[in-house]
């Protein structure tokens, strides 16, 4: 069937919710910025597609307006057994301190297909967003012909080119100083740092025929506004959301999210980079990590859940993006709301001072 106008041409506001896998991410907070006008995600990654089928029926209990769901599309290989079997082994005094053991260390899809089957069926979403990777063009069509479009995370230039070529409606465009996993296609040990989000978006321009929509530490209404100016259709946020009372965040995720520390990258916890508040198991750690996902995620999965459980920050992958300090604990629908009047307000501004 022929899509609809565009899911963006049908916002009432340009602020999208990043989805946020592993805990952040609720049909309540999806719903609450749906129904304030932008667009709410639910995060598909880790959770089976039955799950995902409840996610998905929890938050159209909850609005009627348009809302996404994003997929994990890692490819590749399983990783190399004997790096993992020796980083099993440096963190094993981490593991018997907590009185845990550690993760069977498996290589999956993250149980992709039964996702797009549920995805690509007779009841679609708005939106489905991949990350990690970019769906063939086959998949992108089934998504098109279940009245869906297909959004692509890219983190550079060849990154885009390859999503537009494979039929993107849009593109995310995810810069370094975003929170959580790189995007990236592929993690590569020895590629470059990459772009912050307005270099990326001005490298990318008009050129790519679709639109784009930017992500990485964008936290308040001016940094939206300057995102827009700077020739995006939208901004997702996803830290800008950890701190709203409908997001599932742990209480000491919460804690340095409200903090001034600082982030880095790492791939102490889940074997891919990822951007994460400092603690001291990425500084005990991040050194001896490999490039392995998901094999590395499902070895710390049990410390993790220790740490939430516990309220131990330390052995927590605290996601977050840059600019965190700025994220305001209020409701997600009040949020967007006046995300959206401030840079309103932002954009006003520069006007005025360009005369």
């Amino acid at each position: 069937m022929p899509l609809r106008m565009s899911v963006l041409d049908r916002l009432e506001l340009p602020i999208v919710q990043a989805p946020m896998a592993g805990g952040p991410s609720t049909p309540a907070l999806a719903a609450a910025v749906s129904e304030a006008g932008g667009l709410g995600f639910l995060a598909a990654g880790y959770k089976t597609p039955g799950a995902v089928r409840d996610d998905i029926a929890a938050t159209r209990a909850l609005t009627d307006a348009p809302i996404g769901v994003n997929v994990f599309a890692a490819g590749g290989e399983p990783a190399d057994a004997g790096a993992v079997a020796r980083y099993a082994d440096c963190l094993r005094a981490e593991a018997d301190g907590a009185g845990v053991a550690l993760g069977r260390p498996r290589f999956d899809d993250d149980a992709l297909a039964g996702k797009l089957e549920l995805l690509c069926g007779a009841d679609p979403v708005a939106v489905v967003s991949f990350t990690f990777g970019c769906p063939a063009r086959d998949l992108v069509a089934r998504l098109h012909a279940a009245g869906s479009e297909a959004w692509v995370t890219v983190t550079s230039a060849a990154e885009a080119e390859a999503a537009v070529a494979a039929g993107a409606d849009a593109l995310i465009v995810q810069g370094v100083e975003a929170g959580g996993h790189r995007g990236s296609f592929t993690d590569d040990a020895v590629a470059p740092p990459g772009l912050g989000v307005l270099a990326l978006l001005q490298v990318l321009g008009s050129g790519t025929g679709v639109p784009l929509v930017a992500t990485g530490g964008i936290v308040t209404g001016a940094a939206v506004g300057a995102v827009l100016v700077a020739g995006a259709a939208a901004a997702q946020l996803g830290t800008a959301y950890l701190l709203c009372p409908e997001a599932a965040t742990s209480a000491p995720h919460r804690a340095a999210v409200a903090s001034a520390r600082p982030t880095a990258p790492t791939r102490a916890f889940s074997g891919r980079l990822a951007r994460g508040i400092v603690n001291r198991f990425m500084r005990d750690h991040e050194a001896h990590a490999p490039v392995a996902y998901p094999e590395v995620n499902h070895l710390t999965a049990p410390l993790r859940a220790h740490g939430r459980a516990t309220g131990d920050g330390d052995v927590i992958n605290l996601w977050a993006g840059e600019a965190h300090a700025l994220a305001q604990e209020r409701p997600a629908g009040e949020l967007t709301r006046a995300l959206a009047a401030d840079a309103r307000a932002a954009v006003a501004a520069a006007h005025a001072r360009l005369g």
